[in-house]
């Protein structure tokens, strides 16, 4: 190479001439079958200074496009390619290499779409069928971010891929087009593979035929290239699964208002309007302190769950350990809860029956907040009385059972607690214990999200199932605390 100034390489050149200031020359022949050298039979010269110019620019033009001959060398050394980025002018070129890109996938294709009418255009050629097959047929994992409307649903419906069906290997995600949620209205994305990309222009979104619509593209098989795609789709179905979790979020937090707002206000009134009853029903004077005693707790309640989900989310929520007997402190809250059901006869408890069985009979000591571990087991099973209340005005059945288990080098004590009530709705399963989860006209949905801190808090694990599999109707609630060694 120090023979030459610079040396470049220009893949696929079937060309084979020399340009100088004022002479050109240039074989008729390229001989691409022998390896052996031959003769050159014919040759073209011209010293015509026009002709001369015109091959120089077509020489400048190889030249642009060719990269460093330093470069190729190395990617023949390391036996690796780095890629090359273009430009594409002509629509039906761009077109081919669309659906040859998307034929020759065999791990992985992400297809962004920016508007409904790109999503039509491209199923028009029949790319989400294909999409479909491959996921299906060769295991090929398939991620499509469109916007969506009634054409466009329909479509998803009898192909089998609307959002609410997505297969393992094919995830669809739908995206209003609106500003404030996402700006991709002017180019589709196709990455294949990890390995190569094609970015397209959209000069005209009316238009039906593709290439009509279509601008410049630019495909690349240069890796940092193409993985700068694979970066901003994976952004932006972050930030498209973050604005559909904010949407849940304001919706669950809009009923919680509502809720709150009417668990509040229901013992307030009470309480306004027994205190006044007082002055003019004194006979009545025992009974009426009980029900503004009762109305008083409620609020204090929601008070302290509003305030615990505040140190929760601040993570200020302080746990004071010590050391005690789990099931001694069981057993006592177990107990409290069997004198009010009895206290309360047949009224908004009443009838519920408890049994608490201890299948290990031994001492199990752990190191956790006492008051808070209280605060648990109680909300578990006030929620069991009054689902299971809920179901069958004469009461129901609630077992309680306590074990032992191990779990790799450490033991845990595990507290189950199973009704035969209404059982857990299956839309607010998934999503048990978050905050604002209910369905109920009563409760805040506040109070299973603060039981799962605390329990978390203490190095331990809560959940729950229907019991459906038993054959019963009802829920089961667990969970478990280390045991103290």
């Amino acid at each position: 190479m120090k023979f030459f100034g610079e040396i470049r390489h220009l893949e696929g050149l079937k060309a084979n001439f020399s340009v100088s200031e004022s002479e050109y020359l240039a074989s008729s022949t390229i001989n691409q079958e022998s390896d052996q050298p031959k003769l050159i039979e014919q040759i073209i010269y011209s010293n015509v200074k026009d002709i001369v110019e015109q091959q120089k620019y077509v020489f400048e033009s190889f030249w642009d496009r060719a990269i460093l001959g330093e470069q190729r060398i190395k990617e023949i050394e390391e036996g690796k390619t780095f890629g090359k980025t273009e430009i594409i002018q002509i629509p039906s070129k761009t077109k081919e290499l669309f659906i040859n890109l998307v034929n020759s996938a065999k791990e992985e294709i992400l297809l962004l779409l920016p508007t409904t009418n790109a999503f039509l255009r491209e199923n028009s050629m029949g790319i989400m069928n294909t999409l479909k097959i491959k996921s299906i047929n060769e295991n090929i994992r398939i991620q499509v971010l469109t916007p969506t409307n009634d054409a466009v649903n329909k479509i998803l419906l009898d192909l089998g891929l609307d959002s609410g069906n997505n297969k393992n290997n094919f995830i669809l995600t739908p995206f209003e087009f609106r500003s404030d949620q996402i700006n991709v209205s002017s180019v589709t994305i196709l990455v294949v593979d990890k390995r190569e990309s094609l970015v397209i222009e959209k000069i005209d979104d009316t238009k039906d035929n593709i290439l009509d619509a279509m601008g410049l593209a630019t495909y690349s098989t240069s890796i940092p290239t193409v993985l700068s795609y694979v970066n901003i789709f994976d952004g932006l179905s972050k930030q498209l699964n973050l604005y559909e979790q904010l949407k849940i979020h304001g919706k669950m937090q809009d009923e919680f208002i509502n809720i709150a707002s009417h668990e509040l206000r229901t013992p307030t009134q009470a309480v306004l309007a027994y205190s006044e009853l007082l002055e003019s029903h004194p006979e009545k004077r025992e009974e009426m302190i009980q029900v503004i005693k009762r109305n008083a707790l409620r609020l204090q309640r929601l008070t302290e769950d509003i305030l615990d989900v505040t140190r929760i989310e601040s993570k200020t929520l302080k746990i004071h350990k010590e050391k005690f007997d789990i099931k001694s402190l069981l057993s006592s809250v177990v107990n409290d809860h069997k004198n009010n059901i009895e206290k309360d006869g047949h009224g908004e408890y009443g009838g519920v029956r408890i049994f608490y069985n201890d299948l290990s009979q031994k001492i199990c000591f752990v190191e956790a907040d006492s008051q808070r571990i209280t605060q648990t087991i109680s909300n578990l099973l006030d929620n069991a009385i009054k689902f299971t209340k809920e179901k069958e005005s004469k009461g129901g059945d609630i077992y309680i059972t306590t074990e032992e288990i191990t779990k790799g080098n450490n033991q845990y004590v595990v507290i189950r607690i199973k009704d035969t009530g209404i059982g857990i709705d299956k839309d607010i399963l998934p999503r048990l214990f978050t905050k604002f989860a209910t369905n109920s006209a009563k409760g805040t949905g506040l109070g299973l999200f603060i039981c799962k801190s605390i329990i978390e808090a203490h190095g331990g694990q809560i959940w729950a199932e229907n019991n459906d599999k038993d054959g019963n109707a009802g829920a089961a609630f667990a969970f478990s605390l280390p045991l103290d060694k």
